[in-house]
């Protein structure tokens, strides 16, 4: 998906229009017009992760060691009002370790960012995909978390998958999915600070933090954070292989 990753970046840095098709179908659409501070802090911290990916792969002598999540398969998590560098950050991030990387949602079709004017493919409906499909889930921030927890088949797939111990990963607003799937109870937790109190209520500990580990569950605040996020969730991606490998003798 490097393809991918080299446009959406020229377009943040650009404001230009964009129209990709990734090998996923991921589907991402422009123009992006002017930037708001927010944007402008997402575009940074994204372009610190790829410039640190870019680092990581040059320092590498074999050119395949990178794919360190190859064959393994994530499903990004959203809906309508996604954030944009929220949801596209992970899927390039993850893409460029090897992962395969599907946009499920409450059905098919193109979803609009609320923050620009970025439009993502739903590639499947969460009633046409198994939790076994995947290794990972990620659940990007924005306003579709709210949204998109209010249909039970989302918020059945998440608890699901959250309970099978396989790494979750949630940003700013994505606790909130999990929070109506009623799992958090226990669990050190981190989000944007104005669900603070939504997160603890279901049984959280909050920790103001930009990234947060606790068992399977990968949290962050904000895009300033993505990059300490994607890296977070290639860890414990690789940990959950190994420990399955030993488990089965794989």
């Amino acid at each position: 998906m490097t393809r991918i990753t080299r446009n959406i970046r020229g377009f943040a840095a650009a404001g230009l229009a964009l129209a990709v098709a990734g090998a996923s179908g991921v589907a991402i659409a422009g123009p992006y017009g002017e930037r708001t501070d927010q944007q402008r802090t997402a575009q940074q911290a994204t372009e610190r992760a790829y410039a640190a990916d870019r680092h990581d792969r040059r320092d590498r002598a074999d050119k395949d060691e990178h794919a360190t999540l190859k064959g393994m398969r994530v499903a990004v998590l959203t809906g309508e009002g996604l954030h944009d560098m929220e949801t596209l950050a992970p899927m390039a991030y993850l893409s460029n370790r090897g992962a395969k990387v599907t946009v499920i949602g409450i059905e098919r079709g193109v979803v609009d960012a609320y923050n620009s004017d970025i439009k993502v493919r739903i590639e499947k409906s969460v009633e046409d995909v198994a939790v076994g499909d995947f290794d990972a889930l990620v659940l990007p921030g924005g306003q579709a978390p709210d949204k998109i927890r209010q249909h039970e088949g989302v918020v059945r797939f998440a608890g699901d998958f959250f309970r099978t111990g396989k790494p979750v990963a949630a940003i700013c607003h994505g606790p909130q999915v999990l929070v109506t799937a009623g799992v958090l109870d226990g669990f050190e937790t981190t989000c944007i600070s104005s669900i603070a109190d939504e997160v603890e209520d279901a049984g959280a500990r909050y920790k103001d933090e930009e990234v947060v580990r606790d068992r399977n569950l990968i949290t962050s605040r904000l895009p300033d954070d993505i990059p300490a996020f994607v890296a977070m969730i290639e860890e414990v991606m690789v940990e959950s292989r190994v420990a399955s490998a030993d488990r089965y003798g794989g």
